[in-house]
C-alpha cells in the first residue's frame, strides 16, 4: 500500500516541479522544497533531481 502512496506522492511532485519550472523558479531551490510539501525520502529526491536534469539536457539538445 504504500508504494502505491509513495508513487502517487512523487507524481503529484513531479506536476508540481514542472508547473513552477514553466514560471521561471530554479530547479535546485525546488527540489529543497519537494521532499518536505510531498514527503519524500531522499531516494524519492536524487530521482527527481536526475529526471529533470536529464529531461533539460534532452530539450537544449532539440
Amino acid at each position: 500500500m504504500s508504494t502505491i502512496m509513495d508513487n502517487k506522492n512523487l507524481e503529484q511532485a513531479i506536476k508540481w516541479i514542472d508547473e513552477h519550472l514553466q514560471e521561471g523558479k530554479n530547479l535546485p531551490q525546488l527540489l529543497q522544497e519537494v521532499g518536505m510539501r510531498f514527503n519524500l525520502g531522499p531516494k524519492d529526491t536524487a530521482f527527481l533531481e536526475r529526471f529533470f536534469k536529464s529531461n533539460n539536457k534532452d530539450m537544449q539538445t532539440k
